[in-house]
């Protein structure tokens, strides 16, 4: 079998919606995966599903590696892609720096901020290439996904961005390119954070987060704060695939909270589907682990460097957090705005 050329690095809703697409055009491509899922994929292939059609990849089509060595054998590869939870980096970081020789550049599409400058200490400044994807996606096995809002993705400026770009444009993906990585990434940060901590510690969807007043104002405040760690830091909110990031930031910053509720509710419900934010994923699956240290924790560390506030933030990523690991009980604010509320607004006194 010939090299592949493109790795995937986890075969999750992300990676199996890219490496699918490539795999689907006539690419060739590896999944880099843990023992268990490389079983799952070379048994069952891939599975990308649609409202209107369903898609099959064979295990014959795609080439499936679990250590750095098999990795490095089946190489080299035109770019790969990070799509791993972002939990996973840190223990991720020694293997990739092993493997790098594997492929000319790594595109980073994790949530949140914080991992691109981690892979660039780890791998040169000049070995990352900054992404995202705003594709709302499903996964309901290893390999086996649903996309519910196909929207696109976001690559940064580099040298290998346009070798990079047009193999999705040629898969059938919307691909839009920045000139500012960071500011990809703290943009997309703004839409991970709606209704996503608040869900997973009430156990309700986003829409109804976002009916609730008193709710949707600590909403508004965790926005607001990011946006002012972006202010400080000279990152402008730029427009997302499918996603009106910059119309996000300018209600946020001067609609009236009585007028901007129902915009926001509307489009957060729409905006979602039927799918629960990545944190009540986590949460309920009882992993130990979860995305809110690049998510709202990402914003109050940044807060706090700057030498600002950014309580709202800080209490969520304390919660969420907290709950994760045992450390509160998983009921405490489950379907009690009021409580949750309550902690709120005692976390804004004790900042004030």
């Amino acid at each position: 079998m010939r090299s592949a050329d493109f790795l995937v690095i986890g075969p999750g809703a992300i990676g199996t919606y890219i490496g699918g697409h490539l795999a689907l055009a006539g690419q060739r491509v590896a999944f880099w995966a843990r023992p268990g899922s490389a079983r799952q994929l070379q048994a069952h292939g891939l599975v990308l599903r649609t409202p209107t059609a369903t898609k099959s990849v064979p295990p014959s089509a795609l080439q499936v590696v679990t250590t750095v060595e098999e990795v490095l054998r089946a190489g080299p590869y035109q770019a790969a892609f990070l799509t791993v939870k972002t939990y996973h980096l840190a223990g991720l970081l020694s293997q990739l720096r092993a493997a790098a020789a594997a492929w000319s550049v790594l595109v980073d599409l994790l949530n949140g901020v914080g991992s691109l400058t981690a892979l660039q200490t780890t791998l040169g400044p000049d070995a990352v290439l900054a992404g995202t994807v705003t594709t709302a996606v499903t996964r309901h096995a290893v390999g086996d996904i649903t996309i519910a809002k196909p929207r696109g993705v976001g690559l940064a400026q580099h040298p290998a961005t346009p070798r990079v770009a047009a193999a999705l444009r040629a898969a059938g993906l919307t691909v839009r390119l920045y000139a500012d990585g960071p500011a990809l990434k703290w943009s997309k940060l703004l839409t991970n954070l709606l209704g996503n901590a608040t869900a997973a510690l009430l156990d309700w969807p986003p829409a109804r987060i976002y009916a609730h007043y008193g709710l949707f104002r600590l909403e508004l405040a965790q926005i607001r704060e990011a946006l002012a760690v972006m202010d400080a830091q000279n990152l402008p909110v730029v427009p997302l695939p499918g996603v009106p990031s910059r119309a996000l930031a300018w209600g946020a910053r001067y609609i009236p909270p009585r007028v901007l509720q129902p915009v926001l509710q509307y489009k957060v419900g729409r905006g979602r589907g039927d799918k629960m934010p990545s944190l009540h994923q986590d949460l309920q699956a009882g992993r130990g682990a979860t995305e809110i240290d690049a998510l709202h924790g990402a914003v109050a560390r940044a807060a706090r460097d700057l030498g600002l506030a950014a309580p709202t933030n800080a209490l969520l990523a304390d919660l969420v957090r907290a709950v994760s690991r045992g450390a509160l009980p998983a009921d405490l604010y489950r379907h009690n705005p009021d409580a949750l509320l309550a902690r709120w607004r005692a976390a804004q006194k004790e900042a004030a």
